[in-house]
Formats: structure tokens, C-alpha cells, sequence
């Protein structure tokens, strides 16, 4: 197929509509998807385009007329005709679709989760727990997390005991200081826990201080997301890198130098690598009275 078909006229100042799905409270609670909305706003920065920002539950009537649209986060799928209906070219961040037709761009969570596994096996950690979020949607129903079901299939492909050890709430602080509190550390504790976000590990970290569980010596944690504030904790956190800043510049770039520009019937699906950052909050596991 000739992906190229036909280059439209470009025009003097080129309009991207952005819809977030974050409040700006919500996002200075989980900063993942403040880097992407900056991406995004970067890239227009340096490429003189014009942003029209607005938030899920806004009155979209100011998108109707811009030449291309990016839709960040998690949307139900009568927004998302909605949106498709504001422009033909439209595009979602960190999000996958059912609609083969939609452009995405998402993070490989297949590699990251395998490679942060591997990297907790190589430390002699076999009893491992996930605390994950939920996402809603707008319709009520809950978006489907991949993670979860990815670190199951690697437990049971590796005769890793998780069962005990698996917690969902919210992707914020509060919540993994909840799923550390929830009996997780009673009776036959795990030695590691994977947390589905940085927020959800800070809250987990202040959980087991406040238990006197020490990290990593007593119990290793891994977080993801890379946000700043990773580093910075006591002891500085492992986690994986999310490149979220570089998701929302690639798809800035995309809609504005591809989807407006070129008619193709060849839908864009990317997806972004991650990468595990090692700190020390993670160590080889030695067994001691703690998990005895």
C-alpha cells in the first residue's frame, strides 16, 4: 500500500486541539500526565502552532474548527466518536482502542513489566506483590489496566507467589498507603513489591517506615513512572521510566506533520519503550526473622 497519497496546503498558523482528562488538580497528585500535557505544549512552542487546551467535560464547541486534535488519557467510547466527529484527525495518548482505526500512541508494559520481574528474580525475590490502580471512565466502567494481567502471567509462568500479595485502588499516595495497611504484611509477607505508579509507591513507602519495615533491607519496592520526586524519597526509589514528556512531543509532531498534512487509510499505532531505573530501593533477598 502507498502509505503517502495526497500532501495538503499547509497553513500559516496550524490550531491542535488538546483534551485532558486530568484536572489540574489531579495532575499535580500524579504528575504523569502534567509531562505528557507539557510535551505536547513544548513541541507547539517551537513549532509556532496554536493550542486550544480544554478538559473532558468542557464545552468542546472551540475544537470544531482546529486542524488536528490529541485526546490524553482514558476515554469512554462515546467520547471518543465525539471527538473523531471535532476532526478526522485525531489522535490518543496512552491509550489503547478497540476501533483498529484510531491512531494511539501507548508504553510497551509487556517489556516493562517482564524486564522489572527479571530484574526482581535476578535478587532472589519469589513471593512478589502488585498494587495497581483503577482508572474510571466516564460512562462508569473501569479502563482495562494491562499490567495486571501481564505481572500474573509472568508469577504463574515463573512459580511466583503473588496471590496474596495483589491490591487495586487508585493511582495516588493515599491508596498505596491503603494496600500496604491491607494485611499485605501480615502472616507470610512478600519480599518485593511492584507498584503500578510513583504516587502509589510513595504512599506504600511511608506505609512500611510506619510499620518498621526497612528498605530494601526487610523488603525491596519498585515504582513507575519515573516522575522527579522518584529520586528524591528515602531511600531513592527503583522504578520504571516512562518517557511521558516524549509522548506527548512524538504526538504533537504526529498530528501536526503527518495526520493533517497527508490522506492515508493506514491507522498510526506507536508504542513508546520504558525503561528500568535502578536505585536503592531494591537489593538481593537474604532471608531474616522478618520474612521467616
Amino acid at each position: 500500500m502507498n502509505y503517502i497519497k495526497k500532501r495538503r496546503p499547509v497553513k500559516n498558523q496550524f490550531t491542535l486541539g488538546m483534551v485532558q482528562w486530568y484536572s489540574l488538580q489531579q495532575e499535580l497528585d500524579d504528575p504523569y500526565y502534567l509531562q505528557i500535557r507539557q510535551g505536547i505544549e513544548n513541541f507547539c512552542i517551537q513549532n509556532n502552532i496554536h493550542l486550544i487546551r480544554t478538559f473532558k467535560n468542557d464545552d468542546l464547541g472551540e475544537l470544531k474548527n482546529v486542524d488536528g486534535l490529541i485526546c490524553i488519557g482514558k476515554f469512554s467510547k462515546a467520547e471518543q466518536n465525539a471527538f473523531k466527529k471535532l476532526s478526522s484527525h485525531t489522535l490518543f495518548l496512552d491509550m489503547l482502542s478497540d476501533d483498529f482505526h484510531d491512531n494511539t500512541i501507548t508504553l510497551d508494559f509487556y517489556q516493562a513489566i517482564y524486564d522489572v520481574l527479571d530484574y526482581l528474580v535476578s535478587l532472589n525475590h519469589h513471593k512478589i506483590g502488585f498494587l495497581g490502580g483503577k482508572e474510571y471512565l466516564n460512562d462508569g466502567s473501569i479502563y482495562h489496566d494491562v499490567r495486571k494481567e501481564i505481572f500474573i502471567k509472568y508469577c504463574e509462568e515463573h512459580d511466583i507467589e503473588y496471590q496474596p500479595y495483589v491490591r487495586e485502588e487508585l493511582f495516588k499516595v493515599e491508596s498505596g498507603y491503603a494496600m500496604v495497611c491491607d494485611r499485605i504484611l501480615s502472616n507470610n509477607p512478600p519480599t518485593a513489591l511492584f507498584c503500578a505508579s510513583d504516587p502509589i509507591a510513595f504512599g506504600a513507602m511511608r506505609a512500611l517506615n510506619e510499620h518498621n519495615i526497612r528498605i530494601p533491607e526487610d523488603i525491596s519496592l519498585v515504582g513507575f513512572d519515573d516522575i522527579k520526586q522518584a529520586s528524591f524519597t528515602t531511600p531513592p526509589l527503583t522504578t520504571v521510566y516512562a518517557p511521558t514528556a516524549q509522548m506527548g512531543e512524538y504526538g504533537a509532531n504526529i498530528v501536526y506533520h503527518l495526520l493533517s498534512q497527508y490522506d492515508s487509510e493506514t491507522p498510526i499505532h506507536t508504542t513508546l519503550p520504558c525503561l528500568l531505573i535502578e536505585r536503592e530501593s531494591t537489593k538481593t533477598y537474604e532471608k531474616k526473622s522478618y520474612h521467616s
